[in-house]
Formats: structure tokens, sequence, C-alpha cells
């Protein structure tokens, strides 16, 4: 590939990441400022974007893959999308403001397969040569973190309209990316093989099973932090909160490197254990950290984001690929993205502002009892997964 397009792909992903993190890592506590949302309500609009993950995979596979070239819809996508972002400052209704970030996620979540596919087509070596430019999604979603925090508005609208700014120019340089066209353009394609039905055989393997479990459950402390790690910054005192949590950013794209090294040496099952295990030591840090002399936990529990998440979603995805081979692999990752960012994410995120609101008092959440609720949960979830999973070629 080409160092010129090697750029111009480098570019959409960066902008691409730059997006997201721009809005959804701050949202929790833009709610709560201008929107004196329950947690409850804090939970429907993260949701939104649990409900698009589940129903992207229709879009990309039935629609964008058969009839539209990935980069040209991407820009429809990336445009309309600005439009929406700009939308959702306009309002303090919650629930016109959650009816807005669902239309919105549902522009948004088609994005990222287009994207990738736009980039895999320009590939002699995807295996090689991806990662490298996949990288530049995770510096845009770091660079919009300290953007915001240098900017001082990570509780104010700026956060959409900064997103919507990146949307713009996204959708405006997408008509300007190579041309990939219609890959399925003369395949028919149902709903459930677009879902990823196809790898429904993987649940033959019972330690396939008992890991998808677990992974679908584990994603209810993982809303917890995504829902609410902001606001609980912010109101336990720490400074530039946004800015700070690209820590865990940053930890992920280091963590991510030293996967092929452990995954070689201490296998499958030790990893996603260790993963779990990282989800317990966060949230425990959280539930006794605070601004003074217990800072270092907040920061701790921050950094550990790249264990929390590496060691068990990309392992995962991993451990899904080898256990469903070439002819379903596709499939597979679509069925493992449905469950876990889909539906584990919709039970999630409606439980986790449960939780939130019923450790609140007049307003004032009790963060110690809230992060001890996923303590226990990736605890129950860990040990199910120890004394269940049993995979001899993996461990």
């Amino acid at each position: 590939m080409k160092s010129s397009k090697s750029l111009q792909l480098s570019f959409m992903m960066f902008l691409q990441y730059f997006i997201w993190g721009a809005w959804y890592v701050s949202m929790n506590s833009y709610m709560a400022t201008h929107l004196q949302s329950t947690g409850q309500q804090i939970s429907y609009a993260y949701m939104a974007l649990a409900i698009a993950t589940m129903i992207s995979p229709v879009f990309v596979g039935m629609v964008a893959d058969k009839y539209f070239s990935a980069q040209k819809i991407m820009g429809v996508l990336h445009l309309v999308g600005a439009g929406t972002l700009l939308l959702a400052t306009t309002t303090t209704n919650n629930t016109v403001f959650i009816g807005i970030v669902l239309f919105y996620s549902l522009l948004y979540m088609p994005t990222i397969a287009l994207s990738n596919s736009v980039a895999f087509t320009q590939m002699q070596d995807p295996t090689k040569q991806f990662p490298f430019i996949r990288m530049f999604g995770t510096v845009g979603w770091i660079l919009s973190g300290i953007l915001i925090s240098n900017l001082e508005v990570e509780k104010t609208h700026f956060i959409f309209i900064i997103a919507a700014a990146a949307s713009t120019l996204l959708g405006l340089y997408s008509f300007t990316l190579p041309n990939t066209p219609p890959p399925a353009k003369d395949t028919a394609m149902t709903a459930s093989q677009a879902l990823g039905a196809d790898a429904l055989v993987l649940f033959k393997d019972r330690s396939y099973t008992v890991f998808f479990i677990a992974a679908v459950l584990i994603c209810i402390p993982l809303s917890f932090y995504y829902g609410f790690a902001n606001l609980f910054l912010n109101e336990a005192g720490m400074e530039n909160a946004a800015g700070k949590m690209i820590y865990g950013q940053i930890s992920e794209g280091l963590f991510i490197l030293a996967i092929p090294l452990l995954l070689n040496r201490i296998g499958v099952k030790k990893m996603l254990i260790l993963g779990m295990g990282a989800w317990i030591i966060r949230y425990i840090f959280f539930a006794y950290g605070d601004s003074g002399s217990n800072i270092w936990m907040l920061y701790a529990g921050i950094i550990l984001h790249g264990i929390c998440y590496d060691f068990f979603f990309v392992t995962g995805y991993l451990y899904t690929e080898k256990k469903a081979g070439e002819k379903i692999k596709s499939a597979a990752q679509g069925l493992f993205t449905f469950a876990t960012y889909g539906l584990g994410m919709v039970i999630g995120t409606l439980f986790s502002g449960m939780v939130a609101d019923y450790y609140a008092v007049n307003g004032v959440r009790n963060w110690s009892s809230i992060w001890m609720v996923p303590v226990y949960i990736a605890a129950a979830v860990l040990l199910y997964f120890i004394l269940a999973f049993r995979d001899r070629k993996t461990n």
C-alpha cells in the first residue's frame, strides 16, 4: 500500500474515533449538569449506542454492502450525523435528548464497519497493515479528550459542537477516499446472517459457550464505567476528568502490544482471568478513592482500563476467531459483537442506571456503594468462568 494511501486511511480513522471520544466520554456529566438527568435517564442515553450496535450489522450487511459504495454512504451518514449532534444541544428535555442520541447512534455505528471496509479493501496484508492504521483511531480518541479537557468544556454543549465539526469534516473527506464498491451486490443475505447466526454452531463447543456467557455478563460491569466514570470523577473532585481519562486509552494502546507475547506464554484462560480480575480491582479503587490522599486509586482505576479491555475483549475476539475458523469467522465476530456491545450493554446500562438511582439521596450519589455492585458482579462472573471453563487447547 502506498504511503499516501496509508496517510489517507490513517486520517480517516483519526476522525472516526475523535468524533466518538468527543461526546461519548463526557455525555453523562453534560446530562447531569444541564438536563438534571437521573441515573436511569443517563443509562438510557448510553443504551442507545448499544441498540444501534445491534441494528447496524443488519444495515451494513443487507443495505450498505449491497447497494452503495462504502465511502459514499459513510460520507452521507457523517454529514447527517453532524446535524444531529448539533440538534442535541437545542433541548433540555431528557426524552427528546435520548431520542436524538438514539438517532445519531443509528447513523454513527454503521460507519465503524464501513471505515474498516474502506481500509481493508486497500490493503494487501490486512493482518500487518490494519493495526497501524487503526492505531490512529485511538490517537483520535485521546486527542479529543485532551482538547475538551484543555478547553474545560466537558460539562457543556461544546462537546457536541466539537464532535459535529469533526463529523462534518469526515463526511466531506469521505468522498475523497478510495472507491470501495458494494462487495455483496449480487449476494443475498438475510437479517439472521447479518447478525452472525451462521456462527451459532460454535455453541456446540462447551468451552466457547462458557466464555460467551461470561462475555455477555462482564458487559454489566463494563457499562458502569462507560456510563458513569466521567460523572463520578467530576463529582469526586478530579480536575479535568475527561483529560485524565485518556490515560485509559493510552493504557489500552500499550497493553494491546503485550497480548501476542502473553497469549503464547500463559494461554487464553489466564488472559481472560486477568482481564476479569482487573475489573474487580478497578472498581474497588473507585469505591475507596477520592481527590485527596487516595487520588492515586482514581488514577489506578483509569489506567487499569488497558488490562480490563484488552485482556478480556481483544483476547476474546482472538479466541472467537480461532474457534470459528476461516469459514465462519466473520459471522462469529458479528455474533460476538452483537451479544456483548449490543445485548450485554443494553442489560448493563439499564442495570447500572437503576443502581445509580438506588444509591442516590436528594441528588447526591453514594459512589462507594455504587461501585461495589460491579465488584460483586465481576467477582461472580470470574468465579463462574474459573470453575466452568475447560478448554485444554487454550489453557
